[in-house]
């Protein structure tokens, strides 16, 4: 942080001094990261930098922002370092940052685009927007299943330098049919005569272009791999995923679920960068979903009015049976929400799911009811408080842990299979909704064992 402080003053004074040559030095030094931190600490010197930086380094820091902060500095860049940016951005960035621009403004970028590149990009972003095939470049190398090593490697020599990673080669057949990849340092490994045939174990992982993005992170995951082959259905190569742009993919994933868990919709910037109406918008819908449920809540206290108005105690035991509830509900829904963001459970493992909720729940119910008798127990012997029925108030409370904690736990494992199957967002079952959920529901469990327990005794 110091480091960052020192080199904003460093810069401010460079620019001041309206040296252009002084700044371009000073930026020519630091790293891509550096400049990129310097451009969130600055964001009204983004431009200068970018129309500063030669223009390989401009597309490396460009490409790194945030979309917020990318279109900002697009609208104040000259003509000449747009054309520049967009010709050399490779696909698979410019595909997504033309994928976030407006209609209009796309068509004019693609405009700039020499004749094979404007085909390749309408071509990606012809696929729908959060499809692999959104992620994927066509710039990569094949081979051929007959070609030897010396071969490969003069194949490499001449194209190598216009291949996103030539850390993995891709076998195809005459028809563009991948057969499967190899990894280059089998390659360099092999002896020269080798034909590729000969390396290749025929057990690709392949991506399907219009397969989920979330689908691609999780075989990233599993298969340690840093670029994936994309195919149609056919079979035929279109082009790759690298590890970067999944990790990008992997990141908003996870910014989406946290916003969504805390009982918001996902915000499309960054927080910092959102109007206050935006916010209001994005939160509102959340709120009032909560403050209906709520009212049920109020309505269940209503129907119960005469109970509480006998015995007051239970009125004051209704904060421990609630949060209880919630609580336990809460972290089942971010479990379960968790296992199926990492792909540790799907949509057919719901009853296996349902088994283990209900038997943990019942133990975790047994533990704090037990605790809750406990608190009466130890209460009334101080005050005399729950008079000389205090272990049938035990009893409600006990048993209303029980009986609420299992629920809680069956209702926060459950929803997010059942959004999941209505093609919803699972993170949607969020710990504010799974809450206010089982209030309503806890409420009546305990309303319930008070009436069963304490009729024709306290009631």
């Amino acid at each position: 942080m110091e480091e960052l402080d020192m080199q904003v003053k460093q810069i401010e004074q460079v620019i001041e001094s309206g040296d252009q040559a002084a700044l371009k030095d000073y930026l020519d030094d630091l790293n891509i990261s550096d400049v990129e931190a310097l451009i969130d600490e600055l964001p009204e010197y983004g431009p200068i930098f970018l129309e500063t930086l030669s223009i390989n380094r401009a597309v490396n820091v460009f490409r790194i922002l945030d979309f917020p902060t990318q279109e900002r500095i697009f609208k104040k860049l000259s003509g000449q370092k747009i054309r520049e940016i967009i010709n050399e951005m490779p696909p698979d960035d410019r595909t997504a940052f033309l994928g976030e621009l407006k209609g209009d403004v796309v068509k004019q970028l693609i405009i700039l685009l020499p004749p094979e590149d404007r085909k390749a990009a309408l071509s990606l972003l012809g696929y729908p927007e959060d499809s692999v095939g959104r992620l994927m470049t066509p710039d990569y190398i094949t081979v051929k299943a007959h070609w030897d090593i010396v071969r490969i490697l003069a194949h490499i020599r001449r194209y190598g330098k216009n291949s996103e990673t030539i850390d993995v080669l891709y076998v195809i057949d005459e028809e563009g049919k991948l057969i499967d990849d190899i990894r280059i340092r089998d390659i360099l490994l092999a002896d020269p005569i080798t034909e590729v045939g000969n390396l290749i174990d025929n057990r690709v992982i392949s991506l399907n272009a219009n397969d989920p993005q979330e689908e691609a992170v999780n075989i990233f995951r599993m298969n340690n791999r840093v670029a994936l082959p994309v195919v149609d259905e056919q079979g035929i190569m279109l082009g790759i995923v690298t590890v970067d742009d999944i990790l990008w993919v992997a990141n908003e994933e996870y910014t989406e679920d946290m916003q969504r868990i805390g009982g918001t919709e996902a915000l499309d910037e960054p927080y910092l960068d959102v109007s206050i109406w935006h916010l209001v918008k994005k939160r509102a819908g959340w709120l009032i979903v909560l403050f209906l449920g709520q009212l049920l809540t109020a309505t269940v206290i209503e129907h119960f009015e005469h109970q509480l108005a006998t015995a007051i105690m239970l009125f004051a035991l209704m904060p421990l049976i609630m949060s209880s509830g919630g609580n336990s509900g809460s972290q089942a829904s971010t479990l379960i929400i968790q296992a199926m963001a990492l792909g540790e459970v799907n949509l057919n493992d719901w009853w296996r799911v349902m088994k283990r909720e209900i038997l943990s729940g019942l133990f975790l119910g047994l533990i704090l009811g037990a605790l809750g008798f406990l608190r009466i127990m130890t209460w009334q012997s101080f005050t005399n408080v729950y008079g000389e029925y205090w272990y049938l108030v035990g009893a409600v409370v006990s048993l209303s842990l029980i009986g609420v904690v299992l629920w809680g736990s069956l209702m926060g494992s459950m929803l997010p299979f059942i959004l999941r199957r209505l093609g919803a967002d699972p993170a949607s079952s969020s710990a504010p909704f799974v809450s206010t959920l089982v209030d309503v529901t806890g409420l009546i469990i305990y309303f319930t064992f008070a009436t069963l327990i304490l009729s024709g005794v306290l009631l």
